[in-house]
């Protein structure tokens, strides 16, 4: 009885493994600028993927990071970095603000 529903079961998950996209997280892996910051304000690195985690530290426009991978919550894409100068730095931004170096 566990083989008859094991093979299915089997079978399916990989079906779904080959045919599922590739993973978006590894097309934002590499180096980036911090851009498009309005005025003298900061982009707001932070603990986690979203805004209810506490702020690190604010970064420049101009500022170099290094992009791990990024995930989708809600409406933004947050991206793990760790900053280009500071690699034991590290935290989460809106990929809105990051241009390819």
């Amino acid at each position: 009885m566990r083989r008859a529903i094991f093979s299915p079961l089997a079978t399916a998950l990989a079906t779904a493994t080959l045919l599922a996209p590739p993973a978006l997280a590894d097309a934002w892996r590499g180096t980036y600028l911090v851009a498009g910051v309005k005025g003298e304000d900061m982009l707001k690195m932070r603990e986690g993927p979203g805004t209810g985690y506490q702020v690190i530290v604010g970064l420049p426009n101009g500022t170099v990071v290094r992009v791990q991978s990024c995930e989708r919550i809600g409406n933004t894409r947050w991206c793990n970095i760790r900053l280009d100068r500071a690699p034991g730095l590290k935290g989460y931004v809106s990929e809105s603000y990051l241009r390819e170096k």
